[in-house]
């Protein structure tokens, strides 16, 4: 498999942990978003929303979007499971990934930023914009999880914890308030603990910079 990711892509941070967590072989195909790369023709062509990530299965099936790829793997490699077995705990743990990914990363994303500061909009102006809205999740995630477990639902981290770390790589880098979220950082020190996670560290990643 071929994964196309950018290294402080949050959404491919996502894809690479979870990868990871599940022992699947993997070439990482940097692009570069910043230098705009995820526009040119040929990779637009692979992906039409021209972001990342982008995974090019063995057999050449391209799949985007995180956390439909996040789905596939879940159903194509079901062991280690990401998501419990019972339905409404199911339904809990996608409450929360799904609370980052559409709640709190598409305000935060590169491509709003932008958008913020070509309206008129300062540096210090936007960052306070992300920090707002990850304050605003993160109060919401932490009454949404387990309250005594080492991860968010259990004693091994599961779809909720794939997405909390790369939103946490966020919020440290923009320098968001985290002392009322001991709990997630506390989850955040044990997954990136694990081999999987460190390994999916955007610092450990080929094209970092």
């Amino acid at each position: 498999m071929r994964l196309f990711s950018y290294w402080r892509s949050t959404t491919s941070y996502r894809v690479r942990i979870a990868l990871n967590l599940k022992g699947i072989g993997y070439q990482t195909v940097p692009v570069n978003l910043v230098a705009g790369e995820q526009t040119a023709p040929d990779y637009a062509a692979l992906n039409p929303g021209r972001g990342v990530p982008t995974l090019v299965l063995d057999d050449c099936t391209v799949l985007t979007q995180s956390m439909a790829i996040l789905d596939w793997l879940e159903e194509t490699h079901p062991d280690p499971a990401l998501l419990p077995a019972d339905p409404v705990a199911r339904a809990r743990d996608r409450a929360v990934a799904l609370g980052i990914a559409t709640d709190i990363h598409p305000v935060n994303n590169m491509r709003v930023v932008a958008k913020l500061k070509s309206m008129g909009h300062g540096q210090d102006e936007a960052v306070a914009w992300m920090n707002d809205w990850m304050a605003r999740g993160f109060t919401a995630i932490s009454q949404m999880i387990g309250s005594d477990t080492p991860f968010c639902f259990g004693d091994k981290p599961g779809l909720a914890d794939v997405c909390l770390v790369p939103q946490l790589y966020n919020a440290h880098r923009w320098g968001c308030d985290l002392v009322p979220f001991a709990r997630l950082t506390e989850i955040e020190a044990r997954c990136l603990a694990l081999p999987a996670f460190d390994a999916a560290r955007p610092e450990n990643q080929p094209d970092a910079t």
